[in-house]
């Protein structure tokens, strides 16, 4: 299968997904999702797959998250909000082996919503995690939010959201974002040793394992569908479109002058 936005590879028994945008920090658009989605569903049905990385091009980020660029307010293709974000958070989710985030740089809004949906994430000690949504206007109305703050903690997860900072790999650890951080030339080394470790488990204890974990907070999938369909309708709001023109114009948006009266 060919892909344009992203690369597959399979080695030594572990699918490596990459997104390959480098040039826009890795962010996604509706074909990278989709491809996306395919990839994980390639591996899934591949017996000898017994992990699977998701990844981001070069050295500057894992994923800044919906590419902001292709679009004047709203996405173009399939999805609730014009893109099969649901279909990839469930893939990532559903897929029969564990899941490692490999995070090297930035791992921004969209971006850090991947990295704490998969199972596990490995961080180079030049990465960084937040959020931006609220300053673009946009959220993540369901994984994002909900299972975020089962991670780290309501607390910590209403900081990120509301105050869109930025967090270091040490940080992001302690708050048990992230698994591990190791220094940046070590990356890769440290993701395939974890990646041996996890082919030398049973696999159907492995997937019986992660079932049983998802099965705990699989009712955000409702939550978050609803909250998506709720999305969709705010996209088509003058507040949502200020963040987007904002964004694009490289200025400060002004968000209360857009809102309805």
């Amino acid at each position: 299968m060919e892909f344009n936005d992203i690369t597959y590879k399979v080695r030594k028994g572990a699918a490596w997904i990459t997104i390959n945008r480098e040039k826009v920090m890795n962010a996604f658009r509706a074909d990278t999702v989709e491809e996306m989605v395919q990839a994980f569903r390639l591996a899934d049905i591949d017996p000898e797959v017994g992990a699977i990385v998701l990844a981001g091009a070069g050295e500057r980020a894992f994923c800044t998250g919906g590419d902001q660029s292709t679009h004047k307010g709203k996405y173009i293709g399939r999805g609730v909000v014009g893109i099969p974000i649901e279909e990839l958070h469930t893939a990532i989710r559903e897929a029969r082996v564990p899941v490692i985030a490999r995070v090297q740089g930035y791992a921004i809004g969209g971006g850090n919503v991947l990295a704490t949906l998969c199972d596990m994430t490995i961080a180079s000690d030049k990465a960084i995690f937040g959020q931006v949504g609220p300053k673009v206007g946009s959220v993540d109305p369901g994984w994002g939010t909900a299972y975020l703050s089962r991670i780290v903690g309501e607390k910590k997860a209403r900081e990120i959201w509301y105050m869109c900072r930025r967090y270091t790999a040490q940080e992001a650890m302690q708050m048990g974002l992230v698994n591990a951080v190791v220094p940046h030339d070590q990356l890769d080394a440290t993701v395939e040793a974890w990646c041996a470790e996890l082919l030398e488990r049973s696999p159907t204890a492995l997937a019986l394992a992660k079932r049983s974990f998802n099965a705990d907070s699989d009712n955000i999938r409702g939550i978050g569908n609803m909250g998506l369909q709720a999305l969709a309708l705010y996209y088509q709001s003058d507040e949502a479109k200020e963040g987007t023109q904002a964004y694009l114009e490289k200025r400060k948006p002004n968000f209360r002058a857009k809102m309805a009266k």
